[in-house]
């Protein structure tokens, strides 16, 4: 994904996961084709914040994204959604809200 089109992508997805409360105050960060969504969250015995990837969007064709979660061993689970932001944020909402709420 270009420059230009990978950075319009992360801004449409802030705004669409910034507009419901369980995804609210989640970030977004680009890694290549990649669009990767998670959370900061107390870590540690000092609960430092710390970044929490939980979700990528990685670019298909034609604006179409697929969906990957972060497993707990810190590889990517591909799942069978795949769709446009719109689409995909739909599917974060209503199926993964327990991924994507704070842990606290």
């Amino acid at each position: 994904m270009k420059k230009p089109r990978r950075e319009a992508a992360r801004i449409r997805l802030e705004e669409l996961l910034s507009s419901h409360p369980p995804t609210q105050g989640m970030y977004v960060r680009t890694w290549g084709d990649h669009l990767i969504i998670g959370r900061h969250e107390p870590f540690g015995p000092d609960g430092e914040m710390e970044a929490d990837d939980r979700l990528r969007l990685t670019a298909l064709k034609n604006s179409s994204f697929g969906l990957s979660v972060r497993r707990h061993t810190g590889r990517w689970e591909q799942t069978p959604f795949t769709g446009t932001l719109d689409d995909l944020v739909d599917v974060i909402r209503s199926l993964m809200q327990h991924i994507v709420v704070p842990y606290a």
